[in-house]
C-alpha cells in the first residue's frame, strides 16, 4: 500500500490481485508449464553465472541486471521465453543476491533476529518450475480494454473483473507454479481511496478454536468471536488423509496427496476471505477507522503447547489472515496496525507502559506497580 496526499484530502492507493487457478485440463496448462520450465532453466543458467562470480570474486564481483541481460541476451535459455518475461526472471535472480546481500549485513549487525546465517541463493531443483512475470508491455493492451488479458507467448485471452480505467490501473500478471496447477495473478492498482479518520478503535485476538476476538471502544460494541472450528476440522481430516496416503507411498509424491493438498488449502483460503470479510463490514458500519492485530515475529518457531495443539495452531495460517485484513480494511478507509505484543499482557495501558519488542527490553523496564496490585485484588475478590 502506498499512502500520497493531495490538496484536499488524503488518498490512499493500494495494490490488489485478482487470480485464476490452471488446472491440468485447461487448454493452455502444457503450454504454460513448458514455459514454466524454460523459466527455471533461465533463473538456474544465470543465477549460475552469479554464483561463480561470487565465489571467485566476493559481492562486488557479483553482475547486476544490466550485466545479466547482457550476458544472457543471446543464450539460448534467453531465447526460451519471450524477451520481456526473460528480462523479468533475471531482474528476479539480481533481486535475490541484492536481498542476500542485504541479509548478510543484517546478519552482521543483529545475529539474534535471523535462525542461522543467510546463504546465497540456490539452484532451483532439475525438474522443478519458476514464475513466470508479464508487465504491462507483455500483456495486450487491445484485450485489457475488453477487459480479457492476454499475455505474451500464451495463445488464450484469460477473462477478468477488473474495470480497468482511472481507478483501477492495470500493473502486471505473474504466473506461479503450484502442486499440480498454476496460479494467475493479475495486479491492478486500485487508487483515490479516502481515509477516513475517527476516534474508534477495534483491536482482534487471534486464536485456534476461536479464529478471532474482536473487541472496540465503540460505545455499546459487543465483543465478537469468530469461529475457528471449521478450519481446525479442515486440517485435521486433511492430516489424516495425508498420513494414510504418505504410508502408502512413502516417497511423498502423489496425485492424490497433490489433489488434497490443493483441495485443503483452496477450503482454507476461502475460509479466511470469508470471514474477514464479515470483520470488515461490521466494523465500517460500526464507524471503527483503526484496527489493531496483535502478531509476535517468529510466534509459530519451537512453539510447545503440546503436539495437538502445535498441529492445530501452526496449521492455521494467521499471517495470511492478517494480509487480508489490511487490504481490505484499506478498501474502507480502516488502517490497520500491526502490534508485537510480546509483553502486552504484563503492561498496563491506563498507565501508559511503553511497550518493548521481544529480545529488545530494556533492562530495568518493567510492568507498573499499580496495575500488578489491582489484579492480585481482582484474583482475590
Amino acid at each position: 500500500m502506498v499512502y500520497a496526499e493531495s490538496r484536499s484530502k488524503r488518498k490512499l492507493q493500494v495494490k490488489l490481485v485478482e487470480k485464476r487457478v490452471i488446472k491440468g485440463n485447461h487448454e493452455v496448462f502444457r503450454q504454460i508449464d513448458e514455459m514454466s520450465f524454460a523459466s527455471k532453466n533461465l533463473y538456474n543458467s544465470a543465477n549460475f553465472i552469479a554464483r561463480q562470480a561470487f565465489f571467485d570474486g566476493g559481492e562486488r564481483q557479483v553482475p547486476k541486471y544490466e550485466s545479466l541481460y547482457h550476458t544472457m541476451k543471446d543464450a539460448e535459455q534467453y531465447k526460451g521465453l519471450p524477451a520481456k518475461v526473460s528480462q523479468q526472471v533475471l531482474r528476479l535472480v539480481a533481486q535475490n543476491w541484492t536481498s542476500y546481500f542485504a541479509a548478510l549485513d543484517e546478519f552482521a549487525s543483529y545475529p539474534g533476529k535471523f535462525k542461522a546465517r543467510p546463504r546465497p541463493p540456490k539452484y532451483l531443483e532439475k525438474d522443478g518450475r519458476f514464475c513466470l512475470v508479464f508487465t504491462e508491455q507483455a500483456t495486450s493492451k487491445k484485450e485489457l480494454r475488453k477487459r480479457s488479458i492476454k499475455l505474451s507467448g500464451i495463445d488464450y485471452c484469460f477473462d477478468t473483473g477488473i474495470l480497468l480505467g482511472k481507478i483501477n490501473v492495470y500493473c502486471q500478471s505473474r504466473i506461479v507454479p503450484k502442486l499440480d496447477h498454476y496460479v494467475l495473478e493479475i495486479i491492478y492498482e486500485v487508487a483515490d481511496l479516502p481515509i477516513v479518520d475517527s476516534n474508534y478503535i477495534a483491536a482482534i485476538d487471534f486464536g485456534v478454536n476461536n479464529l478471532m476476538a474482536i473487541t472496540s471502544n465503540v460505545p455499546g460494541f459487543q465483543p465478537v468471536l469468530i469461529n475457528g472450528r471449521p478450519l481446525k476440522s479442515t486440517n485435521q481430516f486433511y492430516n489424516s488423509k495425508r498420513a494414510l496416503l504418505a504410508s502408502i507411498n512413502r516417497s511423498g509424491k502423489s496425485k492424490r496427496l497433490r489433489h488434497i493438498s490443493r483441495r485443503r488449502n483452496h477450503i482454507v483460503k476461502d475460509y479466511l476471505h470469508r470471514a474477514s470479510t464479515y470483520v470488515i463490514n461490521l466494523l465500517a458500519e460500526s464507524g471503527i477507522t483503526k484496527l489493531v492485530l496483535g502478531k509476535n515475529k517468529g510466534w509459530k518457531d519451537s512453539i510447545n503447547i503440546g503436539s495437538r495443539n502445535n498441529q492445530n495452531f501452526v496449521q492455521i495460517p494467521h499471517a495470511q489472515l492478517i494480509n487480508i485484513l489490511i487490504y481490505k480494511g484499506a478498501m474502507r478507509g480502516i488502517k490497520v496496525i500491526v502490534q508485537e505484543e510480546s509483553y502486552t499482557s504484563k503492561a498496563s495501558f491506563l498507565d501508559k507502559d511503553s511497550i518493548p519488542t521481544y529480545k529488545e527490553k530494556p533492562e530495568h523496564w518493567k510492568p507498573c506497580a499499580i496495575r500488578s496490585v489491582e489484579m492480585s485484588r481482582n484474583t482475590q475478590g
